[in-house]
């Protein structure tokens, strides 16, 4: 049996790929990709996603522009492999990720959840992405999308997204 082998441009083609629902981030950035694989005797790419949360609608789309850009970028034997252990977090957001969130007006998320010597985060309020006040408000849980809340700034009086902590 062959091994596989990393395909730094495979990588790079599916790494560039836009999340749906966020287009300001790649998958890369949100740390839905995980990892891309090329068979060196077949040439066959694998890549490995794992969804933000079970049943989350964008992953259809998230597959066919893994392929598409696979196959511009010349690998057109591609297989897309869905894992769900371990379970995506907001802490796979790379901290770019959460650079481009901030600059297109969408708080990004705190930790989200206990890690070894950390305590558990609660979620108070929320840092206006716009001026930057934590004079803020949650309006609704439910957002443009289910990753998403509506919050509005009390200071600037600016609605804004934020992405919850998963």
């Amino acid at each position: 049996m062959v091994s596989a082998v990393r395909s730094s441009d495979a990588r790079r083609a599916a790494a560039a790929v836009l999340d749906p629902e966020l287009r300001v981030l790649t998958i890369d950035d949100l740390g839905v990709l995980r990892d891309v694989t090329e068979d060196p005797a077949t040439g066959r790419v694998t890549v490995t996603i794992t969804p933000t949360y079970t049943g989350c609608p964008a992953m259809d789309v998230i597959r066919a522009d893994i392929r598409a850009a696979l196959t511009a970028a010349g690998h057109a034997d591609a297989e897309v492999v869905t894992v769900y252990a371990p379970a995506w977090s907001t802490d796979w957001i790379s901290e770019a990720g959460r650079a481009k969130l901030a600059a297109a007006g969408i708080a990004p998320p705190g930790p989200a959840g206990p890690a070894a010597g950390r305590p558990v985060p609660l979620t108070l309020t929320v840092r206006c992405p716009h001026c930057g006040a934590a004079d803020t408000e949650q309006v609704s849980r439910f957002g443009s999308t289910a990753c998403k809340s509506l919050w509005r700034c009390r200071a600037c009086r600016e609605p804004f997204d934020h992405l919850r902590a998963f």
